[in-house]
């Protein structure tokens, strides 16, 4: 497992009964998880004392309880990235901590080029990966198609100190982003990309990551540059297993350009307990 266990300002506290108690800088958050299917034997005082808990709706979404006034946003920082947290209806508080671990794979990989690299962030969410390779000297063209999370990451990287750097920000469907890409010809050193298990296009179009993944890979191969650095999937998709993702990155890029695949889950660990809660899946594939 791919551990994020670098973090100050976050805490994984404790997990059981099928939530996790979280520290979000001066904040304690709890929250529900599906991965945590053990019981809570203990629920000692730092359970209860919480700063807000998130209530599922039996139809559908949530809200939160909070027990103390919390800020409409606060920030965190790991390392010299900082992000804005903002608890949000879907549960959600606009960064997930475990992809750190990504991030410090990120940074040095494109640190140790030692050459210009240009990295496409494809479903970029809020711009935790964006905010990592454009630290680390990478010019970067960040896409997703909620305008709502484009500014979410403009915000992050302001806070950073990033916003002079050469970073696109493009609200767009991310399949017709790259179709326009290759007709145009340009080119990535590197890609990243968190595709999500389902969605729809705004004309209708159904994605689901099942179907459509490897077809997506393969079209994302035709805008790498000839000396591409890495290829980087990331899947919260339950019923993948990370090998897949492996498979997928060795089919569309091994044969072309050869080099090194990774597949492995990600995760966080677990301060009361010593144990590890995993969050996801990823597939890396480097020069």
């Amino acid at each position: 497992m791919q551990v994020a266990d670098n973090w100050k300002d976050y805490e994984l506290m404790d997990t059981g009964g099928g939530e996790k108690l979280e520290r979000w800088g001066g904040f304690v958050l709890r929250r529900p998880d599906p991965q945590i299917i053990w019981p809570l034997t203990n629920e000692t005082d730092i359970w209860r004392k919480v700063s807000a808990r998130y209530h599922r709706s039996s139809s559908g979404g949530g809200q939160w309880e909070e027990l103390v006034k919390l800020p409409d946003h606060w920030t965190i920082s790991y390392k010299e990235l900082r992000f804005r947290i903002k608890p949000t209806s879907f549960k959600h508080t606009g960064l997930f901590p475990e992809q750190a671990a990504n991030w410090d794979w990120i940074m040095d990989k494109i640190r140790r080029a030692d050459r210009p690299i240009r990295v496409l962030n494809l479903f970029a969410y809020t711009g935790g990966a964006t905010l990592a390779a454009s630290a680390a000297g990478a010019e970067v063209v960040h896409v997703d198609a909620a305008k709502g999370m484009v500014q979410w990451a403009k915000e992050n990287a302001a806070l950073s100190g990033l916003a002079e750097r050469p970073i696109r920000y493009i609200t767009d469907d991310v399949f017709k982003f790259v179709a326009r890409e290759e007709r145009r010809g340009s080119k990535y050193d590197a890609i990243i990309m968190d595709p999500p298990s389902y969605g729809r296009g705004p004309n209708g179009e159904m994605w689901k990551l099942e179907n459509d993944l490897f077809r997506f890979v393969e079209s994302c191969t035709r805008i790498l540059s000839d000396k591409p650095l890495f290829f980087l999937i990331n899947s919260y998709t339950t019923g993948i297993s990370a090998t897949v993702l492996t498979n997928i990155l060795s089919l569309a890029l091994k044969d072309r350009f050869g080099g090194a695949l990774t597949s492995d889950e990600i995760g966080l660990p677990i301060t009361a307990s010593g144990l590890h809660l995993p969050c996801g899946i990823l597939g890396r594939w480097e020069a």
